[in-house]
């Protein structure tokens, strides 16, 4: 059964791009509505980002209508009917109303056609399987309207085959749910998603890393997280043990510092306890290299921050640098609790009140102190910073001085010089 609705505040649908591509394609028999995540979130009055639309037109006649209108058309994923339409530096994902001929997995069978009622039937979740037309109605054929009341997520149909189609929708169950839902996830997707667990280890890590890095910032990332580890589904994905309540705790400290989400640092408190747990899981969700680096200095050593005094946390700033500095201490915090301690909040507060000096000796200091150039320099080099960091960054030049000596020494005499 459909039901309609009027979506007034959205000014986008009848100006600017998206509403110059409605017009185009609309006319000459042939409609196009904006679909999915679009309506969704201008129903739920939040953000509209990628507005993509749906059409009777057949790809042919999408690219045939721009091309009359000077519009770039880009034939993106053409033979699933998708084309891209470039307005104004704005992409449009325009797609032709598909069916289902045949179904086995993620490669199913795809036949175009005309009927808006099919169409939104093949999708995954019912406040996704939402139209709106050029004039405002919102068009409803799965019980959409009523879930987004709700705060709702549910799969389109029977839930266990929608999961069958692709298992990358036992990740969108949840992180959807993480999002836009409310209370406990949807009985019967979820059974269906515990259901479908070992379809998991058919996915690539690439599309994987997509879903979880989107899940691990969303608003209800931590009760959404841990029902997928009680149900043993995210083990299965990051291949260990995991921490529901230190993940929590990161959540609070974010907030208590009044730093928005990172998905690495929620990552790190997920999963993280040792480095070894870095490599596992960024091997696991093929993260990038930069992703795996951050995760991996997260987590080494974070232990050390716990309980420092002023003149430690210093030093540990100083070696750090203070975004990494910043993180590792917020992953010791999370894991003490997170509560809302004075003496964790001074020493996150550090590198707002304190920038470390520069180290005021160099490699020239020791040459004319009579050691040569190369692997020995550094390591003398090495000894004196340590030197100066313990002696609380002197910049003196008589303590200076007397740190060069003493580094000097020391090297000369544990290695015999």
């Amino acid at each position: 059964m459909t039901e309609a609705r009027v979506l007034a505040d959205a000014p986008w649908l009848k100006s600017g791009p998206a509403g110059r591509v409605l017009a185009l394609l609309n006319g000459e028999g042939e409609e196009a509505r904006v679909i999915g995540g679009a309506v969704r979130n201008a129903l739920l009055g939040m953000p509209v980002a990628d507005i993509d639309i749906a059409t009777t037109a057949l790809p042919d006649e999408v690219i045939r209508r721009a091309e009359a209108a000077g519009i770039k058309s880009v034939p993106t994923g053409i033979e699933h009917g998708t084309v891209t339409l470039v307005l104004d530096k704005q992409p449009f994902e325009v797609t032709t109303l598909r069916e289902d001929a045949e179904t086995y997995g993620r490669k199913a069978k795809v036949a175009f056609g005309r009927d808006w009622v099919r169409d939104a039937e093949r999708r995954d979740f019912t406040i996704n399987g939402l139209s709106v037309d050029a004039a405002g109605i919102v068009h409803d054929y799965v019980g959409g309207l009523a879930d987004i009341t709700e705060r709702r997520v549910r799969f389109i149909g029977n839930p266990a085959e929608r999961i069958a189609e692709d298992y990358l929708r036992i990740l969108r169950f949840f992180r959807i749910h993480a999002a836009y839902g409310a209370g406990e996830p949807d009985r019967a997707g979820y059974l269906a998603c515990i259901g479908g667990r070992d379809g998991l280890a058919t996915l690539s890590a690439e599309r994987m890393r997509m879903e979880m890095l989107k899940l691990m910032v969303a608003p209800g990332t931590s009760d959404a997280l841990t029902a997928m580890a009680d149900s043993g589904l995210l083990q299965q994905i990051v291949g260990g043990v995991t921490y529901s309540g230190t993940l929590a705790a990161m959540i609070e400290v974010e907030r208590m510092l009044g730093l928005p989400a990172d998905a690495m640092r929620r990552l790190v408190a997920l999963a993280v306890a040792v480095t070894e747990d870095a490599r596992r899981v960024a091997a696991r969700l093929r993260l990038s290299n930069v992703e795996a680096k951050a995760l991996d200095s997260m987590g080494h050593r974070w232990w050390r921050l716990a309980g420092m005094d002023e003149a430690t946390a210093k030093r540990r700033l100083y070696r750090l640098g203070a975004e990494a500095y910043r993180d590792r201490l917020m992953l010791a915090w999370a894991r003490a609790g997170g509560s809302d301690a004075a003496d964790w909040r001074q020493m996150a507060g550090l590198p707002q009140r304190w920038s470390a000096p520069k180290f005021p000796l160099k490699a020239a200091d020791f040459i004319a102190r009579g050691i040569a150039q190369g692997p020995l320099l550094g390591q003398v080099l090495a000894l004196a910073e340590d030197g100066w960091l313990a002696a609380d960054f002197p910049l003196e030049e008589e303590a200076v001085e007397a740190i060069a000596d003493q580094a000097v020494a020391r090297f000369s005499r544990d290695n015999r010089l």
